[in-house]
């Protein structure tokens, strides 16, 4: 590429949020996406200095912003305050800094073609990014990965009906002013539709989150650093049950926890939670009260260790609350169908993941709050654990997601849609 040809490149604004380093699976969506939409932008994300864990490192304490280049992407970080996950006003305070520090952020930037935005933090994502439009002038691609206030709505978080229709009102506001609104889900753009009542319904398209695939592979049960993970935390000569990931409220996980009990005295088998979230330490102190031996927990790895975590499991599992359906998709499914490794979905019907799982024919599902249907496919998973069961379906879950759900072919579809 020649120096013009270099300069002649559209100018993209991304607001991340979160952001390489931090593990949050949307800071490393946007990485991924960044870095692969370098040949056709000249891209700078505005974020948060590593923090997702609520924690900040001495060295992004000391002034408002921090600038970086991250393999050819500019960056300005914000600093925020430190905050617990468990602290409702504490991740207020965060976020409003966030959101506080980008609008100033954005005067920094420079000049831009397209300002791109997620819809998180809730609400705020969405509405920082028109605030870039208006600023920069530009055309606004918003990309909703969590629908709000109904995300809020089905978890029970808040049942305050006045800010409820404030966040509702908001978040429509940002749908209706981005020049385009890019969904992850099929379930999402009828999500959409019904917002607007099927009436001047915003210019949308569907576009599935991913894998890098060259990442995530599948590796032999032997292999060196796999049995290494598995000795360090108790997995070896067991029947792992999987779950990787946030362990925040659209899960049920506390829910499932007295299906795991049922299973208490079954030495062959254990239950890995591996992550962090707001709901980790209720897991925590039930597995503590019950006396639950089989059930371990695993601190966040690092990406380039998570290939190895994924491997260890035998099955894991893929769950969303009851009401998500439409409303998010859990983007662990696509490291676990990279690894190649079988699901038990607890999922709506209809859902992006659920329809994922039936085209791929890749694990069993069954809907949420269908406990009893959880615990029977779980034995059914035990019963067939010495079996070409697992395998067969290990083989399908990565045919399919190398086919549909690569890094190469989401990322091209966005190309075509922001320069469209």
């Amino acid at each position: 590429m020649t120096s013009s040809e270099a300069n002649a490149k559209k100018k993209l604004l991304i607001y991340a949020h979160y952001y390489h380093p931090d593990v949050a699976s949307t800071g490393q969506i946007l990485k991924e996406l960044a870095e692969g939409m370098l040949p056709s932008f000249e891209i700078t994300v505005i974020c948060v200095v590593p923090s997702y864990t609520g924690a900040v490192a001495a060295e992004y304490k000391t002034r408002m912003f921090y600038y970086e280049e991250m393999n050819g992407v500019k960056v300005i970080r914000i600093r925020v305050p430190e905050f617990t996950k468990s602290s409702k006003l504490s991740r207020v305070k965060n976020i409003v800094s966030y959101f506080v520090g980008a609008m100033i952020a954005t005067f920094k930037a420079g000049k831009m073609d397209y300002v791109y935005s997620i819809s998180q933090p809730p609400i705020l994502g969405g509405l920082i990014g028109v605030w870039g439009k208006w600023v920069k002038r530009a055309k606004y691609i918003y990309n909703i990965q969590d629908f709000n206030p109904e995300q809020t709505i089905a978890v029970k978080y808040s049942d305050n009906k006045l800010i409820l229709n404030a966040m509702l009102w908001f978040d429509k506001f940002s749908s209706r002013s981005a020049d385009k609104v890019i969904l992850v889900g099929r379930d999402m753009v009828e999500t959409l539709k019904a917002r607007f009542q099927g009436k001047k319904v915003p210019n949308h398209t569907f576009i599935n989150n991913w894998i890098n695939e060259k990442e995530i592979y599948p590796l032999p049960a032997d292999h060196e650093q796999v049995l290494a993970f598995k000795r360090k935390y108790g997995l070896v000569n067991k029947f792992v049950i999987m779950y990787s990931g946030n362990i925040g409220l659209y899960y049920d996980l506390e829910n499932m926890m007295p299906v795991i009990k049922r299973f208490k005295d079954r030495n062959d088998v254990v239950f890995a939670f591996i992550g962090e979230g707001s709901v980790r330490h209720q897991l925590i102190s039930y597995k503590e009260k019950h006396d639950l031996e089989n059930v371990v927990f695993i601190p966040y790895q690092k990406k380039s260790d998570l290939i190895y975590s994924l491997n260890a499991g035998d099955v894991h599992w893929c769950i969303n609350a009851q009401g998500i359906k439409g409303i998010s998709v859990p983007s662990k499914l696509y490291g676990i169908m990279a690894a190649g490794k079988p699901i038990l979905g607890v999922l709506e019907q209809g859902s992006e993941a659920r329809l994922i799982m039936e085209e791929s024919q890749c694990g069993y599902v069954t809907e949420p709050g269908s406990y009893n249907e959880v615990e029977a496919i779980i034995n059914r998973l035990l019963s067939e654990k010495d079996s070409s069961v697992r395998s067969e379906m290990s083989e399908r879950a990565r045919a399919y997601l190398v086919k549909n759900l690569t890094k190469d072919v989401s990322i091209n579809k966005y190309i075509l849609e922001i320069s469209n």
